[in-house]
């Protein structure tokens, strides 16, 4: 699906890019009008601009980290693995520039993230459908980069800073890494230990996804205290649960869907987070495809 598979990660310099464009310095620089149309800082200096290329082209243009000749292989690396992500609700990466200074080429999201859709109060609050739409796109977007890529090195933070939306309101992640990986270690004695870190990155995403999902039906950032996730482990937090409804949605939703999306969000964010529920389980539940997610247990799963 996309996907760079273990023995093409022996691949060094630029070759194995074959899908990616590769920009000269001055053509990111003009395009970006000097670097100066900023759309974000970034951590690291890895800021982003909105760019506009000579040909036509609209894009995003991020800096990368690490500039020096012994993160050349490095970046290279990273690219193979990137250029290969081909999903909708993935930001594609477009091409690359190694100068000096390097930068990487995306797709520009016209609607830019989901942060600003929900709280920035100039601009049209989402409807409950594309916000239900929006928990599907991202959980298919984490089952790709999660269960299907081989090598599985690619990670991600689930927010709502990461979750872009372009002109059609469809999300798509951004931002997404790739961890470091040796291949050696899936056949000698720590492939174990591998296994366990791919375990506990799936662990935190369905926590992190839980998370979201608060955030796009309350309309309230999640908070460093973590008072949404409290709220949802709550004994009594159905009784609760409209109440916590975003007030932009005008008491326009499926009190259903409303239901099954909180449901999924107590289950994701439970302590321990020992998930009884994946990714994969959670897209089929919401797609319609599995019936329950073996929460029969849950009082308001009737």
């Amino acid at each position: 699906m996309g996907c760079l598979s273990r023995h093409q990660l022996c691949l060094g310099g630029n070759r194995g890019l074959p899908f990616l464009r590769k920009f000269k310095h001055k053509e990111i620089e003009a395009a970006t009008n000097g670097f100066s149309a900023i759309l974000e800082a970034g951590p690291g200096g890895r800021a982003a601009y909105r760019a506009r290329f000579a040909d036509g082209l609209v894009a995003t243009v991020r800096r990368a980290g690490g500039d020096g000749d012994q993160d050349r292989e490095a970046f290279y690396r990273e690219l193979q693995l990137l250029a290969r992500l081909n999903h909708r609700h993935i930001v594609r990466l477009h091409g690359y520039s190694d100068g000096h200074s390097r930068f990487l080429v995306f797709d520009q999201m016209e609607n830019r993230s989901l942060k600003e859709c929900l709280h920035d109060p100039l601009r049209t609050p989402l409807n409950w459908r594309t916000r239900l739409q929006v928990a599907i796109d991202v959980a298919a977007a984490l089952e790709y980069l999660y269960y299907f890529c081989d090598p599985p090195v690619f990670h991600v933070s689930v927010n709502s800073s990461n979750v872009m939306m372009d002109a059609n309101f469809v999300a798509k992640l951004s931002d997404i890494s790739v961890i470091g990986y040796d291949p050696k270690r899936t056949v000698e004695s720590n492939a174990a230990s591998f296994e366990d870190e791919i375990q506990q990155r799936r662990r935190d995403l369905v926590f992190q996804y839980g998370v979201l999902i608060l955030e796009l039906v309350t309309g309230q950032s999640p908070g460093g205290e973590g008072e949404l996730v409290q709220w949802v482990q709550e004994p009594g937090f159905a009784c609760t649960m409209y109440k916590m409804v975003d007030a932009d949605l005008g008491n326009i939703y499926d009190s259903k869907e409303l239901r099954n999306l909180v449901i999924i969000a107590r289950l994701c964010t439970r302590p321990g987070n020992d998930a009884m529920v994946s990714i994969p389980l959670i897209l089929r539940y919401l797609q319609g495809k599995v019936a329950n997610l073996g929460c029969e247990s849950e009082n308001i799963c009737e």
